[in-house]
């Protein structure tokens, strides 16, 4: 191609270079250049290899809601619909945004129960949302049968915008603020440069960008085998059906809010003068076009639609017409049957990705209409500041690994498909697809005595099982058949000796000639001295808390990293790219899958494993948060004392073929001293008692570790210039608006979990972040941000639990001190005269 040339493709200036380059022109990825360009960034290139919308943007039923369970998905619904309200205005794009409002319908006690639950959830956000009477949802959407309607949720503003419209009216406001949108150019190869960038290759020339964006939809995967991924995205047939006009509803003189009957697993709103009904099927029924993972889209397939199947959606076509009679009459005018993307867990994989610099996914998205606008703005955000506007975790793209493979991904599709409308409740288990390859040394011995939990691929127990109990998942608004064994659980921790599976750990070794260098720079806290532990914190420039790890140093220069298990690559990312960006001389290494985790806690630990080790074990002997390689039981490990329940223990770190073994020698070493499993419910009580921070609920990407009360690991005075040090000395120099305070709570048969609305006087005041019941205390207790000036100790508020206000009061922590501090107590009172 000669200059010549370039310069004159597809009727405009080719760019040899950008700062970033999204691939795909469906709404998501239109927005995303919009919201770049607007920001400043004018060298922005987005490549469609069709046309605008072609895929699941042109077809889709365009439902916009400000409802979402999740915490900060509501902020990206939120924006989107405030985005949709002005962008006609801004573009001078029409976008048809109708805003009739919308109604999630309850015809159960358990619907209304959750309604409730989602309602508390939502009083400390902007979000407009209400809990209203049948008679209510009568006078807004008259022509329902109201035989079986108990109760609705209400989001005023809530409607429909039309999808083509909306993305030309976002590529519009794109080209004004300076991008450039190249269609038809389709991305044939995608090749990393050393220092960090790409060359995207198209037909029409190649193109280096300083970052890409795969925001490509259903060809996600596609692009990401292009670099070697395999990301876990598949199509799914969704279908609605549009009738001819209704009379009745041509009649109405507004329009009818959109409706979600959540028993019929339906949505249903006004289409012109008439209706448009779309369902979700039952797993057993839905279909999923599997064939394109294995095969690959068709060639050409664009503004295509599947055939349609009505037979298939008769049982809701049915419900539906129970439900609103006028659509027994009905005329069907069209069918649209097309492919909506669904990762395992229903939400979108959005931000960058780990073991590739600067490559970014914008994909996933079953809702991409309702999520575009906000998605955009997140992602802009976070790629001109260098960190996330707030916390969105449960769409990182690095939730998922290498045990994601595709019969698992289709699995738990099908089932998310068929769940759409399926009572949230709290703790909630979906049993798809399990278990993954990634099982622990200890599963086989452990699976049929515990009810499961699943985190990050792995099977952990959330509690087990004794003769007598209530056995298996049975989901609850209110205590259910976990309560009481979690308390036994909790005592056995605190009178005698429990043992946790802890394998779905995170863990990196961090080892090399600049590690301590590296770490320094990641890390506010000092770096622990050869044989020692410490507790550390990763913060965002701004100040914010990106990750808590455990940072052991075992051997010299080598430190071993130990994350949650929803943080692994999350973490991993991060520190991947400081390393690569440094430079550093140093060699990260990911040996999750290699290393299994026993927790032995309680009074009666050190006596156990003394009958299993040479190595002395006392209290002088093995200290707290000090780390050493021992032979337990014929096995070679590392033990690291740590308090993670804050009883006496020890975390060890065992080769996964050798976990059994140990297992078995220590709950046989420990019989005579009453030893038995726990849980990870256990665990979340006693460590909530002890006043543990717990990172993703008291601190994240929206805390600061000042405000969460992390100030003793937070070392502004280390030489070291770690990343969010002066935002850090800033904000304390400003002083802090809001704190993290300790409540307990006067309840019934219902416990805080977190998320939930506090308040004093009638208004909203602040927030839980996390709760629980305390055996020990015999109380619910909870983690609260609360206004400095109401985070006094004997200040009451009220806290929200499905619809009614509980007292509650801000008390000292913590509500029973740790192993440690009891010991030293006891001592320091044995030596006084």
């Amino acid at each position: 191609m000669t200059s010549l040339e370039s310069t004159t493709v597809l009727g405009k200036r080719w760019k040899d270079t950008a700062e970033t380059v999204i691939i795909g022109g469906g709404c998501v990825g239109v927005s995303i250049a919009y919201h770049l360009a607007k920001a400043g960034q004018n060298d922005v290139v987005l490549l469609e290899k069709s046309e605008l919308t072609a895929g699941s943007t042109w077809h889709a039923a365009g439902l916009t809601t400000y409802y979402h369970p999740g915490i900060n998905l509501k902020k990206v619904h939120y924006h989107s619909i405030k985005l949709y309200e002005s962008l006609e205005a801004e573009t001078g794009q029409a976008v048809g945004f109708h805003q009739p409002g919308s109604i999630r319908i309850a015809s159960t006690p358990v619907r209304v129960d959750e309604l409730k639950y989602q309602m508390t959830r939502t009083h400390w956000h902007p979000t407009p949302q209400w809990l209203i009477t049948p008679e209510k949802i009568q006078e807004l959407f008259p022509l329902l049968n109201m035989d079986k309607v108990l109760a609705g949720l209400y989001n005023p503003g809530d409607g429909h915008i039309d999808p083509y419209s909306l993305t030309m009216a976002l590529a519009a406001g794109a080209r004004m603020y300076g991008a450039q949108i190249y269609n038809p150019a389709l991305v044939s190869g995608l090749t990393p440069t050393r220092d960090g960038k790409w060359d995207v290759q198209t037909p029409h020339g190649t193109i280096r960008a300083n970052r890409i964006v795969n925001a490509t939809g259903f060809w996600a995967r596609e692009v990401g085998q292009l670099i070697g991924f395999e990301h876990p995205t598949i199509p799914i047939h969704h279908q609605y059906v549009v009738t001819a006009t209704v009379p009745e509803v041509k009649a109405l003189k507004t329009e009818l809010p959109v409706i979600r009957d959540l028993e019929g697993s339906y949505y249903l709103r006004q289409e012109r003068d008439g209706l448009l009904f779309g369902p979700y099927e039952k797993e057993d029924k839905m279909v999923l076009q599997d064939s394109w993972v294995r095969d690959g889209v068709p060639p050409g397939f664009g503004k295509e639609l599947f055939e349609s199947d009505l037979d298939r959606i008769m049982e809701h076509v049915e419900m539906a017409m129970e439900m609103v009679p006028v659509l027994k009459n009905a005329d069907i005018i069209n069918v649209v049957s097309g492919p909506i993307t669904y990762t395992p867990d229903l939400l979108p994989m959005v931000g960058p990705h780990q073991a590739a610099r600067n490559y970014w996914t914008a994909i996933g998205f079953g809702y991409g209409v309702i999520h575009a606008g906000g998605i955009g703005k997140f992602l802009s955000d976070w790629i001109i500041t260098g960190e996330p506007p707030f916390d969105l975790i449960e769409c990182d793209p690095n939730r998922y690994g290498k045990w994601t493979t595709v019969p698992y991904m289709c699995a738990k599709a099908r089932e998310s498909y068929g769940f759409n409308n399926v009572v949230g409740h709290p703790k909630e288990e979906r049993f798809a697809g399990r278990p993954t390859q990634r099982t622990s040394g200890v599963y086989e011995l452990l699976k049929g005595k515990a009810s499961m939990g699943f985190h990050a691929g792995w099977e952990q127990p959330h509690w087990f099982y004794k003769s007598g109990d209530e056995v298996g998942y049975k989901p609850n608004f209110r205590r259910t058949n976990w309560f009481g064994p979690v308390g036994r659980e909790c005592k056995l921790v605190m009178e005698k000796v429990g043992v946790i599976d802890l394998t779905p750990f995170g863990k990196f070794i961090v080892k090399g000639k600049d590690s301590q260098k590296l770490l320094d720079r990641l890390f506010a806290n000092t770096m622990p001295k050869l044989g020692l532990t410490n507790i550390s914190h990763m913060l965002t420039p701004t100040g914010r808390v990106y990750a808590e790890v455990t940072i052991t140093q075992h051997a010299p220069g080598e430190f071993l990293l130990i994350t949650g298990s929803g943080s692994e690559l999350h973490d991993l990312r991060w520190i991947e790219r400081e390393a690569a960006e440094g430079p550093y001389d140093v060699d990260i290494s990911n040996v999750t899958d290699d290393i299994g985790v026993l927790g032995v806690a309680g009074p009666k630990t050190r006596d156990v494993l003394q009958k299993l080790t040479q190595e002395d074990m006392s209290d002088s002997g093995f200290k707290f948060l000090h780390c050493k390689p021992i032979t337990l039981a014929g096995i070679d490990l590392r033990a690291i004392r740590i308090s993670y329940t804050g009883e006496l223990g020890w975390e060890l770190y065992i080769p996964q073929k050798d976990m059994a073994t140990v297992y078995q020698a220590i709950m046989e070493a420990g019989q005579d001293m009453g030893i038995d499993n726990f849980g990870t419910y256990a665990m979340s009580s006693l460590r909530l008692e002890k006043g543990f921070r717990g990172w993703g609920a008291e601190m994240n990407c929206d805390t600061n570790p000042l405000e969460a009360g992390l100030d003793y690991f937070i070392k502004l005075n280390k030489t070291a210039d770690f990343i969010g040090k002066a935002a850090l000395q800033e904000i304390k120099a400003k002083g802090l608006k809001r704190k993290l305070s300790y409540i307990t709570m006067d309840t019934d048969n219902v416990d805080p979990e977190g998320n939930e609305t506090v308040w004093l006087n009638g208004k909203v005041v602040g927030n839980t972040t996390s709760g629980a019941y305390s055996y020990t205390t015999q109380q619910s207790l909870a983690f609260a941000y609360l206004p400095v000036e109401l985070c006094s100790v004997g200040q009451r508020v009220e806290v929200e639990l499905l619809g009614k206000k509980y007292p509650a009061m801000v008390v000292q922590e913590p509500l029973v001190l740790t192993e440690p501090t009891r010991t030293r107590l006891q001592k320091k009172a044995k030596s006084s005269p």
